[in-house]
């Protein structure tokens, strides 16, 4: 159904270049929208003529014309004046708002369909016949991206998204929770992985600077089909969680950047307690002072660097070396084993995971 203020608009433009007054009814005769208010016809005579075979009439120097949609009476179209001048500006408003109407039906189709296919919901034969029907190319590369906002319930972003994306019909912006926005993006044949990190910053650049919002975005991998975007959209939202445990300080989140944290976030959480038992027997990773946190995630930006992290910690070699020694009498593991290091490596991400876990379950 078209709002009331595009019918508005649409008729308002109609008399600024006719010069004819035109109005809109349902088919109970209520008046949606119109550019005169000297009404000599009735809801009556609407409802009347709604009702008769006919598909335009004059009555009372007025005429009247049905507008359908798919063969179902949609509106009656009241144009002022009993000319042939009048008759054909009425028939050809009756064909623009006739014309609305299909756009507006296959944009909500559109939409409803990029939602059933983001969430699994059609069958593989539908997926074909439907895109068909609404003519979307099947065989094009595509990506999506999830933008989330800071708002929960807040529309301004799919707003300013689909403002931002307008030209691009070949892309779609909806969004299937009150959280996230998505854009199922087509990707051209020469786009790196590059262009695909470009995209996703300008899109935080335009919420930020348009609409004033503060977002992240996760994208999945690119997909050769469009049966595939679903696979898409659940890698970019595996994507946006991960990215909130181990890569809070990033905007941008790809999922094939995801490394060993995408494996991580997959583990049951009685396999993960267990893991973290047999790991750190005598010290848990929570009895770590900030000195020696900050200490071991300098020693990993480093890649086990001893003489590097010692001058970015601003402490001399030997005294790194002690805090390595004191580390490995209290875990068993020594960092500057790369065995050794690995494992307290991923030690460390299943702690951080274990507790994003229990916050959320809390």
């Amino acid at each position: 159904m078209i709002s009331n203020q595009v019918l508005q608009s649409t008729i308002d433009s109609l008399k600024g270049i006719t010069r004819v007054d035109i109005a809109i009814s349902d088919v109970d005769g209520k008046i949606l929208a119109t550019t005169f208010n000297d009404e000599h016809y009735t809801e009556k005579m609407v409802a009347s003529f709604a009702d008769s075979q006919a598909d335009s009439q004059a009555v009372g120097g007025y005429q009247f014309f049905k507008i359908f949609d798919e063969h179902q009476l949609e509106y009656v179209l009241i144009a002022k004046g009993d000319t042939d001048d009048v008759y054909m500006v009425g028939k050809l408003a009756a064909f623009q708002i006739q014309t609305l109407l299909v756009a507006y039906k296959e944009k909500f189709d559109k939409d409803n369909f990029i939602k059933n296919l983001l969430l699994d919901n059609l069958l593989l034969v539908d997926i074909y016949n439907r895109a068909k029907k609404l003519h979307i190319d099947v065989n094009v590369k595509r990506v999506v991206y999830i933008i989330e906002t800071e708002k929960d319930k807040d529309s301004s972003a799919v707003e300013a998204l689909k403002t931002f994306f307008a030209s691009r019909t070949r892309d779609f912006v909806t969004a299937v929770d009150e959280k996230n926005a998505i854009v199922v993006r087509e990707v051209r044949p020469n786009e790196t992985a590059e262009d695909l990190e470009h995209s996703a910053e300008t899109i935080l650049e335009m919420l930020e600077t348009e609409a004033m919002l503060q977002a992240r975005i996760s994208y999945g991998t690119v997909v050769n089909e469009i049966k595939d975007v679903s696979k898409s959209y659940k890698e970019a939202k595996m994507a946006l969680e991960v990215g909130k445990i181990f890569y809070v300080d990033k905007n941008v989140i790809a999922y094939s950047n995801l490394g060993i944290g995408r494996l991580i976030y997959q583990l049951p959480l009685p396999l993960c307690k267990m893991f973290i038992k047999e790991i750190f027997t005598n010290t848990s990773p929570d009895e770590f002072d900030e000195e020696t946190l900050t200490t071991i995630n300098k020693f990993f930006e480093n890649n086990l660097n001893v003489s590097e992290t010692s001058r970015q910690l601003y402490i001399h070699r030997n005294t790194l070396v002690y805090r390595l020694d004191k580390l490995q009498r209290s875990t068993g593991l020594d960092l500057r084993v790369f065995d050794d290091a690995i494992t307290f490596k991923i030690a460390l991400m299943v702690v951080k995971y274990m507790k994003y876990m229990e916050s959320v379950d809390y």
